[in-house]
């Protein structure tokens, strides 16, 4: 597809510096979102605005969604005014928010039903890889949508990967937020033990980034934690999320998850907290909660 009108529903922390990029790029770029501010802003480098995801879709051949979950999903896409009432030959809808596998498939099927292909597109790199044009994109669906879609997908990352039959994108990025809440806890307890035994918790950051033990949460959150800056990159409330699916579909897999189930835990300790809006870093004061109950 030469050249595709594009559409944006969801405009948030990361939504909103994925479709700047694409508007960067040259791309016709119509956007649609709760948050007016942001479409706004979207409006003023030279998108349209769309009352619906419904208007969107009428104006687009492809749809990108960038919205919190699974129930979110549902409702722009599904839902009254949703971006299936748009429906036309040649659309296909990306979703690249972060949702139950088993609900992608069933909002594929019902797409199909209409005519309209669609990739589930979860996205890894927080949002200076939003803004940097740097995500790491993992493709589940339609082999030929996947190749039709590259140029825009490539505009956003810059590792695409296509991981198979719809649902793949999902349950390649339930995997990797396994790895990102465990990399977290393990990140936590480092510089808490290091602020205890009286090191200098930048010497130790820095000298262990270079070795074995490195990690982004290490490299890119940890300089952050070290001086108590918990400002949301990714909200406790949407790793949250994302380990709930975690852990409801590897029940389903029968594969267990001891260690995830732990970390969800603290981050549910968090919540309790009313922390939910803070920055997923926030989890070293949990640990640290531990300590001083200890």
């Amino acid at each position: 597809m030469k050249n595709p009108r594009i559409g944006f529903v969801g405009l948030g922390i990361m939504g909103r510096p994925m479709a700047q990029n694409l508007l960067k790029a040259g791309f016709s770029l119509t956007v649609h979102s709760r948050t007016q501010s942001s479409v706004q802003l979207l409006v003023s480098s030279g998108a349209t605005r769309a009352s619906s995801p419904k208007a969107v879709a009428d104006r687009s051949d492809v749809v990108i969604t960038m919205v919190t979950d699974s129930e979110a999903v549902k409702e722009v896409i599904l839902g009254r005014e949703g971006v299936i009432e748009g429906a036309h030959d040649g659309l296909v809808v990306i979703d690249m928010s972060t949702i139950s596998p088993s609900v992608t498939r069933a909002i594929s099927a019902a797409l199909a039903a209409k005519g309209v292909r669609m990739l589930d597109a979860p996205v890894s790199g927080g949002d200076s890889g939003a803004r940097e044009g740097t995500l790491t994109i993992m493709v589940g669906g339609d082999a030929a949508a996947f190749e039709q879609s590259l140029p825009v997908l490539q505009t956003l990352g810059k590792k695409v990967v296509h991981m198979g039959p719809t649902g793949s994108g999902q349950l390649t990025k339930l995997a990797n937020q396994i790895l990102v809440a465990c990399n977290m806890v393990g990140v936590s307890e480092c510089l808490n033990f290091a602020k205890r035994a009286g090191l200098d918790v930048g010497k130790v950051i820095d000298s262990l980034s270079a070795g074995a033990a490195s990690s982004w949460s290490l490299v890119n959150l940890g300089p952050r934690m070290a001086r108590r800056d918990f400002a949301p990159g990714f909200k406790v409330k949407l790793l949250q999320k994302d380990l709930r699916y975690v852990l409801e579909t590897a029940e389903e897999l029968g594969a267990p998850l001891p260690a995830t189930a732990l970390v969800h835990g603290l981050y549910t300790q968090l919540e309790e907290k009313g922390l939910g809006d803070v920055g997923t870093q926030a989890l070293l004061t949990a640990i640290e909660q531990l300590t001083t109950e200890g």
